[in-house]
């Protein structure tokens, strides 16, 4: 990449930033209306019942779309659905070339769906440590410690200074290379762009190892069958829980789609060499309960899970019961509380043993936490820290910790602020528009085109629809029906709503001079009529439609 004249260098977070998951990230170099855009990573939410009938929250990409010609490349740090989840649905806008790790990309091919078709995408496939061009960027991936393989960090390139983006990470065992970190801060950091999920959280954290002697232990000393629930995607985990298993003489048994899909693939790219094969289904009743090991999706509490169908004894002969252990080997998702805590309490009264991290090392994080932060501060020495991953919380968090270690600049990103990192005071100069997209069935679009708020209104409050049929003279040609969906039918008096609705509805019309019953007017005087008395009868104001017919 060449120094232009009149050049920024800008950072424009579309995701991530002011909250948790959905991460996406972009950096443009380049004169005004000449700038060259550079996308990391570009993940997705998971819709909460705040949203009925939306499953995932996307990023607004309107500001990429328009300038889609002026994009090199999108570069995918790792393979959690935060951080690479909404591509089959966002790319086809793009079209622009991805770059990955292979396990990365094993998993996005391995995800076609609807038109998405990952054999027309330009997959760059590349390794921890490689240097390559993404158009004129000049980016180096860093391999650091995650709870899925293949993350990186990347160190980008400018005229105008160095980047490093963290993506996620933790200082654990000897995945990150502090070397590399260590000698980039040597040449000169301008930006790090850094990870604050755990900003806020005291603790310096367990080891993975110190959690592998946990769960050995658990599986040594249990007298029954145990199942461990952890992310699909954290395969070192999941070795950990194998070997341990093989060690003592048990056996694993996987249940869930996502967990047999990915450690599939793992296996495929050879993460789980010295492995056992595991243990089909069909051989589970062949087996002792207390020489077999269940590992199985669900830990967030999703009712479709293997966990919570086995909490409701739907999956056949395999069960839980007293006597047995069910661990959580995984962390609780804001939101997902109660979810997670029915299935726990179901389980208990089954029987079984439940213990999560509140209880023993069983998990850790695989986010930095303050001290880890910390540390890469020294190790990298930037001019300019920008927290993102996190909500505002989070943020402020990370940004008191920077100024604390006497890093020269902190700014305060959110989404849809473009920060103009160099030449001169690196700050905000801008603010773009943004909505809240949705993914709502088969189709995409905020709440007003897709219905949402409407929708969110009828889980209150109700509908009602009052078909009316008139002949020539607007008198009633024959009798008023009702369509009455989620209002009560009777109340504390024993009066019936839809008797009374009727005879209001008979009433108000009778009572109208025929030369006044016009559609508009009749259509307001009922609307009024029914919205008075649900809210007499019920104290709600129902949504009200009127259907009028002629003959």
């Amino acid at each position: 990449m060449v120094l232009t004249k009149n050049a920024d260098l800008l950072f424009l977070p579309l995701g991530g930033v002011g909250e948790i998951g959905m991460n996406l990230a972009v950096y443009g170099y380049g004169a005004e209306n000449k700038r060259e855009w550079l996308i990391i990573d570009m993940g997705v939410c998971f819709a909460g019942s705040d949203i009925p009938g939306a499953n995932l929250i996307l990023p607004d990409i309107s500001f990429l779309e328009g300038q889609r010609h002026n994009i090199s490349g999108l570069v995918l740090t790792h393979a959690h659905e935060d951080h690479f989840g909404a591509v089959p649905f966002l790319w086809p806008k793009l079209q622009v070339p991805i770059y990955c790790t292979a396990f990365t990309a094993a998993l996005l091919e391995n995800r076609r769906e609807g038109d998405f078709d990952c054999r027309k995408v330009p997959l760059n496939i590349f390794r921890g440590g490689e240097k390559f061009h993404v158009g004129s960027y000049e980016v180096e991936s860093i391999s650091v410690a995650h709870s899925i393989p293949d993350s990186v960090s990347l160190s980008i390139r400018t005229p105008l200074g160095t980047i490093i983006h963290t993506g996620d990470w933790k200082i654990d065992e000897v995945l990150t290379d502090e070397q590399r970190f260590r000698s980039l801060g040597e040449e000169g950091v301008l930006a790090l762009v850094c990870d604050s999920t755990n900003a806020l959280c005291e603790s310096s954290g367990f080891s993975e190892a110190k959690v592998a002697q946990t769960l050995q232990k658990i599986l040594a000393d249990a007298r029954g069958c145990v199942a461990i629930s952890t992310f699909a995607s954290n395969v070192a985990r999941i070795k950990s829980i194998a070997l341990a298993a093989d060690t003592l003489g048990k056996r694993v048994l996987l249940l869930g789609r996502s967990m047999k899909r990915t450690l599939a693939l793992a296996e495929e790219l050879g993460y789980l060499k010295g492995i056992r094969p595991f243990l089909d289904e069909e051989d589970y009743e062949l087996i002792s309960r207390d020489k077999v090991v269940l590992l199985l999706t669900g830990s967030q509490g999703e009712p479709q899970a293997a966990l919570a169908k086995l909490a409701r004894n739907e999956k056949g002969s395999i069960r839980l019961g007293a006597g047995d252990i069910l661990v959580f080997s995984s962390r609780n998702i804001p939101g997902n509380e109660k979810a997670i805590l029915n299935i726990q309490n179901s389980l208990i009264d089954q029987g079984v043993q439940i213990i999560t991290d509140r209880d023993m090392c069983v998990h850790v994080s695989g986010h930095p936490y303050p001290c880890h932060l910390k540390q890469m501060y020294r190790w990298v020495n930037p001019k300019i820290l920008i927290p993102v991953h996190g909500e505002a919380s989070h943020l402020v968090a990370h940004a008191a910790l920077g100024k604390e270690a006497g890093i020269q600049k902190v700014l305060q990103a959110r989404n849809g602020r473009i920060l103009r990192l160099a030449p001169g005071e690196p700050g905000v100069i801008d603010q773009i528009p943004m909505r809240r997209i949705y993914k709502d069935g088969n189709l995409m679009g905020d709440e007003e085109s897709l219905g949402i708020s409407t929708r969110r209104k009828l889980s209150y409050v109700g509908h009602v629809v009052v078909s009316l049929f008139f002949d020539g003279s607007y008198g009633l040609a024959g009798p008023v029906k009702l369509i009455l969906l989620g209002l009560p039918k009777i109340d504390s008096r024993g009066r019936f709503l839809d008797s009374l609705l009727l005879k209001s509805i008979e009433n108000a019309i009778n009572n109208m001079p025929r030369q006044h019953r016009k559609d508009h007017i009749v259509c307001r005087a009922i609307r009024k009529v029914v919205s008075s008395l649900v809210y007499d009868f019920w104290g709600k104001k129902t949504i009200v439609d009127i259907c009028m017919h002629h003959h």
